[in-house]
């Protein structure tokens, strides 16, 4: 079970409304359903949650590029909506097959913003099961300071488990507008 909510800034604060995943396949679909949800190209935080399993935050500011975290890849990575963001973050996007094909060293700019965290056992079991795929890792992947200038500090964010969501709509000040649409 999916709960997803969309947290847009306002000059009053923020505005919430619930987001239907259903009309949702494709990560392109949910940037776009946050970009329509934007008040003035102010930001917009998408934030989808799987029954306590993982969580998932999107940013979107105006037409910048999106910034995205999810607390556990490897949970995430087993459901539809929460691989649509692993394989975003991990380059394994498949609109980009071609690019996959070029064999590329990883060194591309940009990958400093991305955050895998997990222990060097798993990282060997990982790439040798996996052989030329990049491992989905068990725990936190993608940006976790994105939310540092509204009131959620990345070691917050890393740390965040059971009802998540509640967690940061708090820190955001957006605990009423939240619950209205949960």
């Amino acid at each position: 079970m999916y709960f997803a909510a969309l947290l847009a800034r306002t000059e009053d604060g923020w505005e919430a409304s619930d987001m239907e995943l259903d009309d949702v396949e494709s990560l392109s679909d949910l940037i776009d359903l946050a970009r329509s949800a934007a008040v003035d190209d102010d930001t917009v935080v998408a934030l989808i949650e799987q029954e306590d399993a993982w969580f998932g935050v999107v940013r979107v500011d105006g037409e910048e590029d999106p910034r995205y975290f999810v607390s556990n890849a490897s949970a995430a990575d087993r459901s539809s909506y929460g691989s649509m963001l692993t394989k975003e973050l991990l380059g394994n996007d498949e609109e980009d097959d071609e690019l996959d094909e070029l064999d590329l060293d990883g060194t591309e700019d940009g990958e400093d913003e991305v955050i895998a965290a997990f222990t060097d056992e798993e990282h060997d079991a990982d790439e040798e099961g996996r052989a030329g795929a990049e491992p989905v890792p068990a725990g936190p992947l993608g940006d976790p300071r994105l939310l540092d200038d509204l009131g959620v500090s990345h070691k917050q964010l890393m740390t965040l488990d059971g009802d998540a969501l509640s967690e940061i709509a708090e820190s955001l000040g957006a605990t009423e507008v939240l619950e209205a649409v949960r």
